[in-house]
């Protein structure tokens, strides 16, 4: 498992070859730490080996039904699953979510809305663990967790809304967060206005103004927590 600020660790199962050099891609280049598996086997043994932070899970696996696999991961520990299938009978979705599979993703499927389910999986796995990790950078703190912010050691009252911004951003430290990626995270699917989104990081910068200007704008892109 990753350290606090590290990159978090996602295991890839997937056994089409050109999909899993994709998603190897995509999350590397989204600042994450994917490892690869071909089969459920493979898949299992770099669970315990890596104890990665997300599952991406493929169910047509070559060796063995990945509701098996989702089976096994859960008798295992509590880490996200985000199945990947082109399985599209509702049955089977339900058979996954009702054995531990945390999201499901129907094939083909878009890189960002990809990985703000990652994103999305990792929230969640950071509330489950309890014992949650700590965002440090400057002199700002965030638990992930408990949902507190410290600048200094003093506590900071943010909205649901700041804090949601603040924490994709901090889950993704030292890392751009596109505009796009930051409104399906925090507002979903329907909100599409980056305006919307300038609003919210302008009153989080004023909040933590003390800690320094630490929500960086990437031109074009997103914005980035800078990691000091």
């Amino acid at each position: 498992m990753s350290a606090a600020g590290d990159p978090a660790t996602i295991l890839v199962v997937e056994d089409d070859l050109s999909l899993n050099a994709a998603l190897m891609a995509t999350l590397k280049a989204a600042g994450f730490r994917p490892v690869s598996a071909k089969t459920g086997a493979e898949g299992m043994r770099w669970l315990v080996h890596y104890r990665p932070e997300l599952v991406l899970l493929d169910l047509g696996l070559p060796d063995r039904d990945g509701l098996g696999v989702i089976r096994d991961i859960r008798a295992a520990g509590a880490t996200p699953i985000v199945v990947l299938s082109a399985r599209g009978a509702e049955a089977v979705k339900v058979a996954a979510l009702d054995l531990g599979a945390d999201d499901y993703l129907s094939k083909p499927f878009g890189v960002e809305e990809l990985l703000a389910r990652v994103r999305a999986g990792l929230r969640h796995g950071v509330q489950a663990r309890g014992s949650t990790p700590v965002v440090r950078t400057g002199g700002l703190e965030v638990d992930l967790g408990r949902r507190l912010v410290r600048v200094d050691g003093e506590g900071v009252k943010l909205s649901p809304k700041e804090y949601d911004v603040l924490a994709e951003l901090a889950l993704n430290l030292g890392q751009p967060v596109s505009h796009r990626a930051l409104l399906r995270a925090v507002w979903g699917r329907e909100q599409t206005e980056v305006q919307y989104l300038r609003v919210y990081v302008g009153q989080l910068r004023r909040r933590l103004r003390s800690a320094g200007a630490l929500v960086l704008s990437e031109q074009g892109v997103g914005y980035r927590l800078e990691e000091r």
